[in-house]
């Protein structure tokens, strides 16, 4: 909502849905002057604004999501840009492939560790075939609410899914930590991939510009070191589960992500990048569709 309100061209915020009347999310839209109501998809499909709206955007919870898709698909019109990791629609990661997504009716963010790793994924990929990739995305305890805490299967599961759909890696794996440390630590990120030897100068420019790309939409996306490369021999592969043992060229990658502190702290950096990137792909579409928010 905020980020609407502050920095979109192309996005009008119209209301803004909760199911917790005394909620401080709620309370600061009204003083936003921002429509509200406390009764979830029900109450927002009941109220006049309803008809003008051209875009939803969810960020409840896998399961909540699911439930909300069945009532807002009968609503032809609409179409809804997903925050959770139910992924009923296809992924999309805006500098990768939302070019192809902007006329789906359902679109879905894959998962903050998916924003911030899966572009580095696909810049090695570009270059050279990439047999394995793997992604740990450490975030603060504190910035992990009960929607997060709810659905860390369905954000591994998720994850690893968009790191070969998306990414183009052969398999894919994801984890995730919950630092409880305090201060509470900016998102970091570190990224895995194995690929067929490549030209190494070549690969670090792809990741380079993708790093810029993405940094266009969150201004705290940064490379935290250089890119690191190793060799794994022929003759002493690695063995992974579904390939086999595979040789070529390790690719680290190590990232940092601070959020930009329009409501959450900076060190939430994995929830600003979801809804920057969310709110990305919704201005493309209003874009390219000439729709409302």
């Amino acid at each position: 909502m905020i980020k609407i309100l502050r920095l979109s061209k192309s996005l009008e915020m119209s209301v803004m849905v909760g199911i917790d009347p005394e909620s401080d999310g709620l309370a600061r839209a009204r003083r936003m002057g921002v429509q509200t109501t406390h009764e979830g998809i029900d109450g927002l499909i009941a109220m006049d604004e309803w008809k003008d709206i051209g875009i939803v955007f969810d960020a409840t919870s896998a399961g909540a999501h699911i439930a909300n898709y069945e009532k807002i698909k009968a609503y032809p019109n609409k179409k809804v840009v997903d925050l959770t990791p139910a992924a009923i629609g296809p992924y999309v990661i805006p500098p990768v492939n939302l070019h192809q997504l902007t006329d789906v009716p359902n679109v879905n963010m894959v998962t903050c560790g998916g924003q911030a790793t899966i572009p580095m994924v696909a810049a090695v990929s570009r270059i050279a075939p990439v047999y394995y990739g793997e992604i740990v995305a450490s975030i603060a305890s504190k910035s992990a609410g009960p929607g997060t805490r709810a659905n860390i299967d369905e954000f591994t599961e998720t994850t690893s899914h968009a790191i070969e759909k998306v990414g183009g890696a052969q398999r894919g794996k994801a984890i995730i930590i919950l630092n409880p440390a305090e201060p509470p630590l900016v998102m970091r990120d570190t990224v895995f991939t194995l690929s067929a030897q490549a030209d190494r100068d070549a690969i670090r420019e792809s990741i380079h510009q993708m790093a810029e790309e993405v940094r266009k939409y969150v201004p705290g996306y940064s490379l935290h070191q250089e890119v690191q490369f190793d060799d794994i021999p022929e003759d002493n592969p690695v063995y992974i589960e579904g390939i086999g043992h595979v040789h070529g060229l390790k690719t680290s990658v190590f990232l940092r992500v601070e959020g930009a502190g329009h409501y959450l702290p900076n060190y939430a950096g994995n929830l600003d990048i979801m809804t920057s990137a969310a709110m990305a792909v919704g201005e493309r579409i209003s874009t390219e569709h000439r729709i409302n928010a």
